[in-house]
């Protein structure tokens, strides 16, 4: 196993959207010792309350783009460690307009490699399991670290592309990184587009819950809180140029899920209506996280769903100020799609 890395000025992008702001919670709760400094471009999926309540000493924000190289050169000439989460992210989105994810998800990589190879910054990229294309339903196999590329849309395939120049770099400009690919995560400040809060969020408003295609479609899902602890372990202990896949068992079909949600909400198992399918729909992802558990000794720990689909409820349920603004212009832009 390789020697500790014990880093004290971490560099977050994207802090300040889900899965961003969940992870930095997460340093600041559990690592006492760190100070972060989020840079986040505030878009439309970042949402500067979703970091309220960390103390000042702890964290520096700064609203930028990763694309923006001298500011990423400035940042990077004062940290010893980057975690990578900033992306557009959203296949939908992607599906109607790629443009954007192809200058944030390869673009906006580059140019942090670039910085992180002036500085010698420890550089560790989150990606996603949606890089290795889908799995047939009736398929006992799963994805790992092995599995070959096959993306599916303009979002998964500009991960692989960010996902190949990270390699590159390493192997080229010998920069210190790592990558994981992580499985869906659902938890508290998920964006109200996803599946799991958009459906939570439907009931609370009122409105039926809707369902892509024939509901079949399996996903593998893990707590936000399980990923953050996977990705310190990684950037802390993981071997330098490797790639650890992050799940935790969770595979359930989207249908499952929803009724999940609507037996939690006290709702009927049918009380949904059916929706066209997302084009190129993935059928099914499942993560083999063996690696990440034999060589860094990494287990979950909220690996009740049940449990934690009722926390991330309640969530959602005592936050209303947090998700209320964005729901009539999601729902807008769903209904001109058809969905």
């Amino acid at each position: 196993m390789a020697e500790a890395f014990e880093p004290k000025k971490i560099i977050v992008t994207g802090g300040a959207g889900f899965i961003g702001s969940n992870f930095v919670h997460w340093v600041v709760d559990n690592q006492p010792g760190v100070h972060v400094t989020v840079l986040d471009a505030l878009t439309y999926a970042g949402n500067r309350a979703n970091l309220d309540g960390i103390p000042e000493e702890r964290m520096t924000f700064v609203h930028g783009d990763i694309c923006d190289a001298p500011l990423v050169d400035e940042l990077f000439a004062h940290a010893d460690a980057v975690v990578h989460f900033a992306a557009e992210s959203h296949n939908d989105n992607s599906i109607a307009d790629p443009a954007p994810f192809v200058r944030t998800n390869v673009e906006g990589t580059f140019t942090l490699l670039e910085a992180a190879r002036k500085h010698k910054v420890r550089f560790h990229h989150i990606s996603t399991d949606e890089v290795y294309g889908d799995l047939a339903l009736d398929d006992p196999a799963k994805f790992t670290e092995d599995t070959p590329y096959h993306p599916s849309s303009p979002y998964s395939s500009t991960k692989a592309s960010s996902d190949l120049l990270v390699r590159a770099w390493y192997r080229t400009y010998g920069v210190r990184a790592t990558i994981s690919n992580c499985s869906n995560n659902y938890g508290p400040r998920q964006h109200i587009e996803k599946f799991i809060p958009r459906q939570i969020t439907n009931i609370l408003c009122g409105i039926r819950p809707k369902l892509y295609g024939d509901g079949k479609n399996v996903r593998d899902w893990i707590h936000t809180e399980d990923h953050s602890s996977a990705v310190w372990e990684i950037l802390t202990r993981g071997r330098i140029g490797e790639t650890y896949l992050i799940g935790a068992n969770g595979e359930r079909g989207n249908i499952d899920v929803l009724r999940a949600i609507l037996a939690g909400m006290g709702k009927g198992a049918d009380d949904f209506d059916w929706v066209r399918d997302r084009p190129g729909h993935d059928r099914r992802y499942a993560i083999d996280a063996t690696k990440l558990r034999t060589e860094l000794g990494w287990v979950p720990k909220h690996t009740d769903f049940a449990e934690g689909l009722a926390q991330t409820i309640e969530w959602y349920r005592a936050n209303p100020e947090w998700w209320q603004g964005a729901k009539e212009a999601t729902e807008a832009k769903y209904a001109a799609q058809g969905q």
